[in-house]
């Protein structure tokens, strides 16, 4: 017999208000977080086009929030899971809240990178161009957006249409990078800041493959399914 059922009606409706109330906390967390990481990442992809070291220098200043956020995170589940032993869905909740709080904070830490490498550009005349970054931070953006809204709706079949885009971004590194080799080949002079442009470029890569996680990790919390490096296809 559980301790609950022991408990008068009242004391267990307002036990429960109280569970709930936790859990959507715990949710709350998260989608401040993925908003605040997605807002590092839009700002620090505007000091790159704008060349605004002022920008890039407050995105690098962020990391400690993202930081905080993650130990509340990781505060609150411990507790939920001492106290609650959730089961079932709420446990799936709980552990997928754990795996998510570290990838929004590398997501963070791409953001700050990013920020770095627009530092360094900064003290040096523009490259030719910045190729398809614009775009590739977009879909970037978009990918995470749409991986945290699949979350909240708990939506498997929007988080799968996250997974298929992953290709886009490998695709636009790719093309990025050839680019880049071009400029290097054609003036030894342009190897420092094509090498900073096209580490930029593999963070913007990194957050599309974050993103794929959120969304593998939403279809496990859904469903139970366990999706990762193709289990899906065993």
């Amino acid at each position: 017999m559980k301790l609950d059922s022991l408990l008068p009606v009242t004391a267990r409706l307002h036990s429960d208000q109280q569970y709930e109330a936790e859990l959507r906390k715990l949710r709350d967390l998260l989608l401040l977080m993925g908003a605040k990481v997605e807002e590092m990442i839009a700002n620090s992809m505007r000091a790159l086009v704008e060349r605004d070291s002022v920008l890039a220098t407050e995105v690098i200043s962020d990391d400690s929030e993202i930081d905080r956020i993650e130990i509340e995170v990781d505060d609150a589940c411990m507790r939920i899971l001492a106290r609650r032993h959730p089961v079932a869905s709420d446990l799936r909740f709980i552990t997928i809240a754990l795996k998510i709080v570290t990838d929004l904070e590398r997501i963070g830490d791409l953001a700050v990178n990013i920020g770095e490498r627009v530092l360094e550009l900064n003290q040096e005349p523009p490259l030719k161009s910045y190729t398809d970054l614009p775009r590739m931070a977009e879909t970037a953006l978009a990918m995470l957006r749409s991986a945290l809204d699949a979350f909240v709706a708990r939506d498997a079949s929007g988080a799968e249409s996250v997974i298929e885009r992953d290709g886009e971004l490998d695709a636009f590194y790719a093309d990025t990078f050839r680019v880049l080799l071009t400029y290097m080949m054609e003036d030894p002079r342009n190897i420092y800041r094509a090498t900073r442009v096209q580490s930029i470029a593999k963070y913007l890569e990194r957050v599309g493959d974050h993103a794929t996680n959120l969304a593998e990790m939403v279809i496990f919390m859904v469903g139970g399914t366990d999706v990762r490096h193709g289990a899906h296809e065993r």
